[in-house]
């Protein structure tokens, strides 16, 4: 999930008072988290449907995927400043009302509502996406391991909903023959329930009006990590596994769909992807703290991915299995990747803005990935040629994940970044 970049001398903040009722709060937390992939994840098992109503191009296509992923990376300093200035209670239901109204836009009918609607979503997405992991660190600083595993399986079961009942609730509306707005509409418009939920589950919290804590409340460049090699290991790790993630959220449907299965086939195991990647979050927080060494994990996580897209492309009668595995290296990666920015950073404001770096990175290159392969598919008129360059990066990301995994800390001197990671790197290993 994006995060601002932070500076090195934050303000003081007041304590917040204690939530009065955690019980709620969590809920709150957890319905939340039900929206950051779902209004996402729906639209690939659409998209043949959308794409042959709409006259769209391939390249227009994945647009759709493609726009909230530049929402994330325009609208996450801004989510920050709007934290700092309303605070974070104000602002997630900011993040919620956005989602609601981006989802009712997009199911108006037109492709001029239906892309307005996903930069709305994109922009709602990204908000809660920054300040989510600032009110865990306030609000329960001692469970973050365990709410954050929790939310990002609350992520999977509603990317997995959404994707699986896309289908289902778009052959429903044919059957009542509804006809004021088209079937796909119906359907992408479906999930606006749980906005509506989260929305109605978070309004006690706004009683409250408390500030980010000091890891997300100004930003600032930390310009040097530019220049650090160990920073850009860790992006180019993280970017390459948002790259191949979102190609596969973004054409799945389609490629399950050429190779022979149904709208509704298709669209289940389009959900079972989703469901995948939520898996590593429950079994990776825990196992990260017992294994020091942390290589061997992250290339199993780049062969589980490579493993799944070589079985697609073989043997695609099996494409259950192929997409699960795939799902869980993708996952774990995401999973690994975010844990890295904390292991290999010297303190939080380091941490943070490496992750801004690594984020903002990662979703402006997975912007491309699915206008690139539908235009390729387009050309070729297959499958096979995109489906085999997604499996050569990942053997480029897993090239990145031993480069990553390494235990030397980034220097935060803004000097010659090589020269003093190799440095502190050794004097590290002295120490030890």
């Amino acid at each position: 999930m994006p995060q601002p970049l932070l500076s090195s001398t934050p303000p003081i903040l007041p304590t917040p008072p204690k939530a009065s009722t955690p019980f709620l709060l969590i809920v709150g937390i957890l319905l939340i988290s039900l929206n950051l992939r779902s209004p996402i994840t729906g639209v690939g098992p659409l998209l043949d449907v959308i794409r042959e109503q709409l006259h769209l191009s391939a390249m227009q296509a994945g647009m759709l995927t493609t726009l909230p992923l530049l929402a994330f990376a325009f609208f996450s300093p801004i989510a920050s400043i709007l934290g700092r200035n309303r605070g974070l209670e104000q602002s997630l239901m900011a993040a919620l009302v956005l989602i609601l109204t981006g989802i009712i836009v997009r199911s108006l009918g037109s492709a001029s509502w239906l892309f307005i609607g996903t930069v709305i979503i994109g922009a709602g997405i990204a908000i809660a996406n920054v300040l989510l992991p600032s009110l865990l660190k306030r609000d329960f600083p001692n469970k973050v391991a365990t709410i954050t595993a929790v939310y990002v399986l609350m992520m999977g079961v509603g990317s997995t909903l959404s994707a699986s009942l896309a289908i289902p609730v778009m052959n429903m509306a044919d059957t009542l023959s509804i006809t004021v707005i088209p079937d796909w509409s119906l359907s992408l418009g479906g999930i606006v329930i749980f906005p509506v939920i989260a929305i109605g589950l978070w309004l006690p919290q706004l009683k409250k009006h408390s500030a980010p804590t000091a890891d997300t409340a100004e930003i600032d460049s930390h310009s040097y990590l530019w220049r650090s090699t160990s920073a850009w290991h860790i992006t180019i790790f993280l970017a390459l596994n948002s790259l191949l993630m979102y190609i596969f959220i973004s054409w799945l449907p389609v490629i399950l769909i050429d190779y022979g299965y149904s709208h509704q086939e298709a669209g289940f195991i389009h959900g079972m992807l989703q469901l995948a990647t939520a898996v590593p979050a429950i079994i990776l927080i825990p196992l990260m703290a017992k294994i020091h060494d942390k290589r061997a994990l992250t290339v199993c996580m780049a062969l589980l991915v490579f493993i799944g897209i070589v079985g697609l492309i073989t043997m695609p009668s099996l494409a259950m299995l192929w997409v699960m595995v795939f799902g869980v290296g993708t996952g774990g990666g995401f999973i690994l990747a975010l844990a890295f920015v904390s292991l290999r950073t010297q303190n939080a404001h380091q941490a943070a803005a490496l992750s801004g770096m690594a984020q903002c990175c990662g979703y402006l290159l997975a912007a491309s990935g699915p206008i690139a392969m539908g235009a390729l598919h387009e050309s070729v008129g297959n499958w096979v040629l995109p489906l085999s360059i997604c499996a050569g990066l990942s053997v480029v990301w897993s090239f990145f994940a031993l480069l990553a995994a390494k235990g030397s800390p980034i220097p935060k001197l803004p000097q010659d970044a090589r020269f003093s990671e190799n440095l502190l790197g050794s004097r590290k290993g002295a120490n030890l």
